[in-house]
C-alpha cells in the first residue's frame, strides 16, 4: 500500500511546495499514453485537491452534474474520511467541469450527491498538453454525511487517484494505488492507499 503526506497549508496555496504523487498504475489495458498526477493540501476547515493529465485526444462532452464523465476524459479522487467508516466519497470530474459526486461503501450502493458546485470551487484549465482541475473539498460538506471527520496533524484516511476514460479515443485506467481486480472497477475500499495529515 503506498501513502502520502497531505500538506498542511495557511492561506494562499503554494502548490510548488505540496508533494506530488502519480497515478502510474495502468490497469485492464496493455498501453497507454497518458500520465496523471495529484497533490492533495489542508487547512482547518477544507481539502485542496488539484489532479492533471498530459494528454492528447482529450473527450469533453459532458456538461453538469447529471451526466458521466468517466466517459470523458476524467480525473478522480476518493477517500474514506473517518478511520472507522469504511464509506467513501468520490469526486469526479472531465475537463468541462462536469461532476460526479458521491458516497458509498461500493458501486452497488453509491448515492450521488447533487449540489451547488461552487462550494467545491472548481477550476478545470486546459493546458499545453493536457489538462488539470483544482477543487476544494470543505469540512463542513463531509460532515454531513460523516460527522466524525477531522482535518488534523497525524490524522490517517484511506484514499485513491485514478485517471480514466471509458470513451476516449483511447480507453484508459490508471490509478495511484494498483487496484486488483480483473476488470474495469474502481469503487473498491480494499485498495485504497493511506494518507496522512501533516
Amino acid at each position: 500500500m503506498r501513502t502520502y503526506t497531505i500538506t498542511k497549508v495557511n492561506g494562499k496555496i503554494d502548490w510548488e511546495r505540496v508533494g506530488t504523487l502519480a497515478i502510474d498504475n495502468l490497469l485492464w489495458t496493455e498501453s497507454c499514453d497518458i500520465a496523471a498526477w495529484a497533490k492533495i493540501a489542508y487547512d482547518a476547515e477544507n481539502l485542496y485537491v488539484r489532479l492533471w493529465a498530459k494528454e492528447t485526444n482529450i473527450r469533453a462532452e459532458h456538461t453538469s452534474q447529471t451526466g458521466m464523465p468517466c466517459e470523458d476524459s476524467c480525473l478522480e479522487f476518493f477517500f474514506a474520511p473517518a478511520a472507522d467508516d469504511t464509506r467513501y466519497m468520490n469526486f469526479e470530474f472531465n475537463p468541462n467541469g462536469a461532476s460526479w459526486i458521491g458516497i458509498a461503501y461500493g458501486r452497488d450502493d453509491a448515492v450521488r450527491i447533487l449540489t451547488d458546485l461552487s462550494i467545491f470551487d472548481p477550476k478545470p484549465i486546459r493546458t499545453e498538453d493536457g489538462w488539470q482541475i483544482t477543487y476544494r473539498i470543505p469540512l463542513s460538506f463531509v460532515r454531513l454525511f460523516v460527522p466524525q471527520t477531522t482535518f488534523a496533524s497525524g490524522v490517517k484516511i484511506r484514499a485513491n487517484c485514478y485517471k480514466c476514460g471509458d470513451l476516449t479515443v483511447l480507453p484508459h485506467y490508471l490509478s495511484w494505488n494498483r487496484v486488483g481486480h480483473e476488470t474495469p472497477e474502481f469503487h473498491s475500499y480494499p485498495y485504497f492507499g493511506e494518507m496522512i495529515f501533516e
